[in-house]
């Protein structure tokens, strides 16, 4: 019988409380987010995970992609439409019909960068235009030391690389910050939500502290 990898990996790798306090901490993180996000629009969560973003994100249509269907199952909210589906086929989605796509954390698990490359033109194809893709990203220039230390990173990404690719895909870039977030939500700083709202007033400690890129791309508009 074949393995199931990502089930079981996910299933051991945070416990209940570690997804309670994921769960606080992405609040200011969605806050901070918002306004790359229409409350009165539609946004899709590609990779969608434990929901985290989706669950907290202010839209008047949300969509969650994962191919982890006990996931969404688990965590979506009630308010958010579940897709079943891998981040490089989007073909449950209609053309230019998103506001906002986000992925957080995702591409780093694909299993070839041409499966990326069909996600970033997926992506593009189901934004209208002028519609935002955000990336969250681990940003191998900054976490190399640790970025294999998750058994499932396959691909590897720079804030460049990933930017270029967006741009091949027929995106323009709105911004490229090269350090944003902490490389991840099991280090040991502080992930009390006020504290991240503080380090995410404070730019400069990004510098210091980060090592996820944020990418935010436009579909141009017609």
């Amino acid at each position: 019988m074949k393995p199931n990898l990502e089930g079981n990996i996910y299933r051991i790798r945070f416990s209940e409380q570690e997804l309670a306090q994921a769960r606080e901490f992405w609040r200011p993180i969605c806050q901070y987010l918002q306004r790359y996000f229409d409350p009165q629009g539609t946004t899709l969560d590609l990779g969608a995970g434990y929901c985290h973003f989706i669950n907290n994100i202010a839209s008047r249509e949300k969509l969650a992609l994962d191919l982890n269907e006990e996931n969404l199952r688990l965590y979506a909210a009630p308010d958010v439409r579940c897709i079943v589906s891998t981040g490089a086929d989007l073909a449950g989605i209609a053309s230019s019909s998103v506001d906002a796509v986000f992925a957080s954390n995702v591409y780093e698990h694909f299993p070839s960068r041409e499966d990326v490359a069909r996600s970033l033109e997926e992506a593009y194809r189901v934004l209208r235009p002028g519609g935002r893709f955000t990336v969250l990203q681990p940003n191998f220039a900054y976490c190399a030391k640790q970025y294999f230390d998750f058994f499932d990173h396959r691909l590897i990404f720079t804030h460049k690389g990933m930017a270029e690719g967006l741009e091949i895909s027929g995106f323009q870039m709105e911004r490229i910050t090269a350090r944003f977030l902490p490389y991840t939500s099991k280090s040991r700083l502080p992930t009390a939500p006020w504290m991240i709202s503080m380090y995410l007033s404070f730019p400069p400690a990004w510098q210091i502290l980060g090592s996820q890129m944020l990418l935010v791309a436009r579909k141009p508009a017609r």
